[in-house]
């Protein structure tokens, strides 16, 4: 049994997975579930489509060109295996996994630095920028302080003013009940 790529995103398709469908001239797409089948029945082309491996890799961000890949190609030659020789096929597929994971992910890390470099330098024009409008605005600054001080020492008094209304009152109160127990 073979694990097939799925014609739309790219996938994997495993056996007894999926759905295959053949096209009057015997070409078969395999599919890794409906949404790629309704996907490819639409005429939505891969590589516009976010979600597939073959946007990513139209845009840069997947690896493309890898000797790693040419041991994923599809050999139709049969031959026998040997207890040695499927040994030493599993270790070399580990071997060969590890340093695909290596290059993606410096890949990766070279595709990030771009945008890094690009967000520092945005945000260094971004900072002299309101260094100047700082220093512009100081004088339209200074009249809204003042005012935010004088308003904010007006309620403080209203707020003295509110407390010693409530504790006369209370005074009041506790006179006359004074008066009606007596």
């Amino acid at each position: 049994m073979r694990i097939e790529p799925c014609y739309f995103c790219g996938s994997n398709v495993y056996p007894g997975h999926g759905t295959k469908f053949v096209r009057n001239d015997c070409k078969i797409f395999n599919f890794c579930r409906g949404k790629c089948q309704k996907a490819f029945s639409k005429k939505r082309n891969p590589r516009k489509t976010r979600w597939t491996k073959a946007y990513r890799k139209a845009r840069g961000k997947d690896l493309t060109v890898d000797p790693v890949f040419e041991f994923e190609q599809r050999r139709n030659e049969p031959f026998k295996f040997t207890d040695a020789l499927m040994k030493d096929t599993i270790e070399s597929m580990h071997a060969i996994d590890k340093i695909r994971q290596d290059r993606q992910r410096l890949h990766n890390l070279k595709r990030l630095k771009v945008g890094k470099t690009l967000r520092l330098k945005e945000a260094e024009k971004y900072e002299a920028k309101e260094l100047s409008h700082k220093q512009s605005d100081v004088e339209l600054v200074k009249p809204t302080l003042e005012l935010i001080k004088e308003s904010e020492k007006r309620r403080a008094t209203e707020k003295k003013q509110k407390q010693e209304l409530v504790s006369v009152e209370y005074e009041n109160d506790d006179e006359e009940l004074l008066m009606e127990m007596a």
